[in-house]
Order: C-alpha cells, then sequence, then structure tokens
C-alpha cells in the first residue's frame, strides 16, 4: 500500500478544534496538533489542546503533539517553557517508539524560541 501526501486540514476554529478532540477518530487527532500548529491564529490555545493531546494513552498521538508544538514554535515564536518543557522531556524519557519524531520536535523548539532543552538527552 503507497502512501499518498494530502495537505494538513486548516482548522481554525475553536468550536471544530474542540469537536476533534471530542470525538476524532485516531487519524484526526493525529492531524489535529499539526493543523493547529500550523494554522491556528490563537497560539495558546493550540498549544493548550497539544498539551491535552499528549497526556494520550496512544503514543504517536503523543509524539505528534510534541510536533504541534513545534510547529507553533515555528509559526508563531510563542510557547511556555514551564508547561511544554516536562511534557518533551517525559516523552523523550518514555516514549521510545517515537523518540526521533519528539527529539527533531525539541531541537526545532531550542531552534525557533532559543530554548536549551534537552540539551543532554538530544546531544549525548
Amino acid at each position: 500500500m503507497s502512501k499518498l501526501y494530502k495537505p494538513l486540514p486548516v482548522i481554525t476554529d475553536k468550536m471544530q478544534a474542540l469537536e476533534i478532540l471530542k470525538n476524532g477518530n485516531h487519524e484526526d487527532l493525529m492531524l489535529l496538533p499539526l493543523s493547529l500548529g500550523e494554522y491556528f491564529p490563537d497560539w495558546k490555545f493550540a498549544q493548550d489542546i497539544c498539551l491535552k493531546l499528549a497526556g494520550s494513552e496512544d503514543t504517536a498521538i503523543r509524539a505528534n503533539a510534541v510536533l504541534g508544538l513545534a510547529y507553533i514554535a515555528r509559526t508563531r515564536g510563542l510557547l511556555e517553557k514551564h508547561l511544554v518543557k516536562p511534557v518533551i522531556l517525559r516523552e523523550l524519557r518514555e516514549n521510545s517508539e517515537y523518540r526521533w519524531r519528539i527529539g527533531d520536535s525539541a531541537e526545532d523548539i531550542n531552534k525557533f524560541l532559543k530554548w536549551n532543552l534537552a540539551y543532554k538527552s538530544l546531544n549525548v
């Protein structure tokens, strides 16, 4: 089965985002943090949804939630370090299946926000 590239859905409405968060299927929940990070005008709302998704039992959804945070860092240049840092550090420790994606996301956040998250973990 070949994978077909599809552009991210453009989600810019809070009610739509909350509906997906509440009732979305796996694919919807995988794409939600990416779309919010890329397109959503309210960075704080997008960050909060990504942090909620980072609490999922599904490792892939958690990894995409961290990637969504990296998208917010790139597109908006803002994140709340005291909320984001513990999530990224936890995922680097516990989410071995997607550690590569989480590490790349942490490096992007460091680059765009001039942070120094997980320096030891990323430079081993």
